[in-house]
């Protein structure tokens, strides 16, 4: 995923690698360095004209992480769902797209957390369900998370259980920590 430069910890550091290749007018690399991090063409163009003074915000820092995880994963249905709803969160606060960016932080541990609760929270299914459905197993669970849930175990996978996140939790219904 990310071969020629490795992962970037932030936009400032995609900034200052693109800032120092823009100096040293290897443009080619700059490119690499964009499609390694999801950066759109259009905008590469703009900041290799000495259009735009960075290469990228935090905002597209994140969702460009995000566009090279999903290219690699390929996720589907349920799984779409969730990354849809995180790259709406990068662009809608800051702090989550700067934590989306963070080395070690990626979609797929977003979605084993996802995937860890599921398994965890599993419910039998009502066999009159299972006899409508056609399906002749004896026993079937279910544990996918509401999307209220699920939005609270992608904040924490990202954000962690900081004071910051505390009163998001709260959001979803959850008691307060006595």
């Amino acid at each position: 995923m990310f071969e020629k430069f490795g992962e970037m910890n932030s936009a400032e550091e995609l900034n200052e690698l693109a800032e120092n290749l823009f100096n040293e007018r290897d443009l080619d690399s700059i490119r690499i360095l964009a499609e390694e991090n999801g950066i759109p063409k259009e905008v590469v163009d703009a900041y290799t004209a000495a259009e735009l003074p960075v290469l990228c915000d935090v905002m597209t820092a994140a969702v460009g992480k995000i566009e090279v995880e999903v290219k690699e994963l390929k996720p589907k249905e349920i799984m779409e769902d969730w990354t849809e709803y995180l790259k709406g969160l990068c662009m809608e606060e800051e702090k989550v797209a700067a934590a989306v960016r963070k080395k070690g932080k990626n979609l797929k541990g977003c979605i084993a957390e996802l995937l860890g609760w599921s398994f965890k929270n599993q419910q039998p299914v009502n066999k009159d369900i299972i006899k409508a459905a056609g399906v002749t197993a004896g026993k079937v669970t279910l544990g996918i998370p509401g999307m209220g849930r699920a939005k609270k175990i992608i904040r924490e996978y990202y954000l962690g259980d900081s004071e910051e996140m505390r009163p998001l939790v709260l959001d979803y219904k959850e008691e307060a920590p006595r």
